[in-house]
């Protein structure tokens, strides 16, 4: 059974049920129109408050994350710190031994060993790899130039060095040079 509202209109007070009321659809459609005609538009105050949103959305945005950063910021610099001979021998020889374990420098070369030709870009590549690899080879006092290197067979094989004294004692003066190229064999220089 539905609630009936009891109210006191009755004649000297008396307690009178009011009767139950049924709405329509007509009725209901109406009061939904009623509303959504009520609720139109924008909230009491929209303007202002949008526009301070807006404001604060953009200085979000434009806000430099630098800004309160608490990193401490050196006021003197202080120059680098220069290697001594044997920290730059090392950090060559490091430099050298990863250059000797390039994988893509070493693939290169075994395509070029085949009878590939590079690209200008990859050849380029191959190039200063290699120069450097001399450059290091040199400082190290591991590399001795090929032609030096052919020279130095070619000799050995054509005539046989003559033999260095044992003692490395120097001639002090003119006289001892003079004797000392008086002595001198040339058949052992000929070819």
């Amino acid at each position: 059974m539905s609630r009936q509202k009891k109210s006191k209109t009755g004649i000297n007070g008396d307690l009178v049920f009011a009767r139950k009321h049924n709405r329509t659809s007509g009725e209901l459609e109406g009061r939904l129109r009623k509303k959504a005609k009520k609720h139109k538009g924008l909230k009491t105050g929209s303007r202002h408050s949008e526009g301070a949103e807006a404001a604060v959305r953009n200085g979000a945005q434009q806000r430099d994350p630098r800004l309160g950063s608490k990193k401490p910021i050196p006021l003197i610099v202080d120059a680098p710190k220069k290697l001594n001979k044997q920290e730059r021998r090392l950090s060559a020889e490091k430099e050298l031994a990863m250059l000797e374990n390039d994988a893509q420098l070493n693939v290169l070369l075994d395509r070029i060993d085949n009878g590939e030709k590079l690209g200008a870009g990859l050849q380029k590549y191959v190039d200063e790899k290699l120069d450097r690899i001399e450059v290091l080879m040199n400082q190290l006092g591991l590399f001795e130039d090929a032609e030096e290197m052919e020279e130095a067979e070619e000799a050995e094989a054509i005539a046989p060095q003559p033999q260095a004294k044992a003692t490395k004692a120097k001639a002090k003066t003119d006289d001892d040079l003079l004797s000392q190229f008086e002595n001198l064999d040339l058949n052992d220089y000929k070819g």
